[in-house]
C-alpha cells in the first residue's frame, strides 16, 4: 500500500472520534465536518514519520482548528454566548444509528451542548479534550498558549459552570418517552396541572428561531413559565401540527410538522421522572440542512 493510502486509511480509522470531538467543540455538524477535513489536509502536508500516536495527533489538531473557529466565529459575533441551540443529531426510535455512536457518547445531549456554548473557548477546549476525552494538560497547554497550570484551571471553570447547569438525563428511554408522551398529551389537552406534574421546578425551555426571526432566541425558566408557552405552542399549531417520535441526541424527542413538514425538532432531558430541559430548533434555514429521513 503506498504512503498516501496508508495515510488515508489511518486517518479514516480515527475520523469518528474526530468528528465527535469537533461536535463537542462547535456544536455544529457542518461546522465539525469541515474541522475534520482541515485534519486531513494538515496530515497530508506534514511530516509524521515521528508520529508515535496518531491519534493523539489529530486529536490535538482538531482541537487547535475548532478553538481558531470558536475564537473566529466570537470575533465576528455571529451569535451571542448562550443564545443558541446546537445542530442536532437525529436517530430513529430504534436507536442511535452505529455511524453516531461516536458522535453521541458520553450523553452529550443538547442541554450540555447549549451550556458550553456559553464557554469561553479556551475553557470550552481545556473541557472537552480533557473532562470529555482525556486529553493530558500539558497537551492541552500547547494548543492554548498556557502552562499546564493554566490549563487546568479553564478546565476547572469550565467544570463549574457545566456542574448543575447541563441535567445528565435518564438513561431508560421508556421512562423517558413515559413522560414527554404525558407532556404532549397534557400540551394538546389544555391541561395546565398536566404539564406542571411533568415539569422540574427549575426547568428551561429554550427556543432557537434563526437569526432571520423578529427575536432570534427565547428562554423560559419555571415550570409555570414553561407550562404556558407549551400551551401557546399548542394552540399556535392547531390541528395542522403533529409530533412525530425521534430521538434527538440520543434522548427522547420529536419532530414538530406543519402541513406535514417539519417545522421544529424538540430535544427533551429527562431527570428522575422530570422534564428537565427542552431545547427546540426552530430556524427554518438550519432545518432544512438536518437529515430528516428517520421519519420516513
Amino acid at each position: 500500500m503506498g504512503g498516501n493510502a496508508f495515510l488515508a486509511e489511518s486517518f479514516e480509522a480515527h475520523r469518528g472520534h474526530l468528528r465527535a470531538v469537533a461536535y463537542r467543540m462547535l456544536g455544529s455538524l457542518s461546522e465539525a465536518d469541515d474541522a475534520v477535513q482541515e485534519a486531513w489536509l494538515r496530515l497530508s502536508r506534514s511530516d509524521t514519520s515521528e508520529v508515535a500516536n496518531l491519534g493523539g495527533w489529530l486529536t490535538t489538531v482538531v482541537g487547535r482548528v475548532c478553538l481558531d473557529m470558536l475564537r473566529s466565529r466570537t470575533a465576528r459575533r455571529e451569535e451571542p454566548l448562550g443564545a443558541h441551540v446546537p445542530d442536532p443529531v437525529l436517530s430513529g426510535t430504534g436507536g442511535v444509528d452505529p455511524e453516531d455512536q461516536a458522535l453521541l457518547a458520553d450523553s452529550v445531549g443538547l442541554a450540555l451542548l447549549v451550556v458550553l456554548d456559553a464557554l469561553a473557548p479556551a475553557e470550552r477546549l481545556a473541557f472537552v479534550l480533557h473532562d470529555l476525552f482525556g486529553v493530558p494538560f500539558d497537551e492541552i497547554a500547547a494548543i492554548v498558549d498556557r502552562t499546564p497550570a493554566a490549563a487546568r484551571q479553564l478546565a476547572s471553570r469550565a467544570r463549574r459552570r457545566v456542574r448543575g447547569a447541563a441535567p445528565l438525563p435518564d438513561p431508560d428511554l421508556a421512562r423517558q418517552r413515559a413522560v414527554v408522551d404525558a407532556f404532549l398529551a397534557a400540551a394538546r389537552e389544555g391541561d395546565f396541572d398536566g404539564l406542571i406534574a411533568v415539569l422540574d421546578p427549575d426547568v428551561v425551555l429554550r427556543t432557537d428561531f434563526g437569526a432571520a426571526a423578529p427575536v432570534a432566541f427565547r428562554e423560559v425558566r419555571g415550570a409555570e413559565g414553561v407550562a404556558n408557552q407549551a400551551l401557546t405552542f399548542a394552540r399556535v399549531g392547531g390541528e395542522d401540527s403533529r409530533p412525530r417520535p425521534v430521538l434527538v441526541n440520543g434522548a427522547v424527542g420529536v419532530v414538530g410538522t406543519r402541513a406535514g413538514r417539519p417545522a421544529s425538532v424538540l430535544g427533551f432531558t429527562v431527570t428522575d421522572g422530570k422534564i428537565a430541559a427542552i431545547d427546540i430548533l426552530a430556524d427554518p434555514e438550519r432545518l432544512a440542512r438536518l437529515d430528516l429521513t428517520v421519519l420516513d
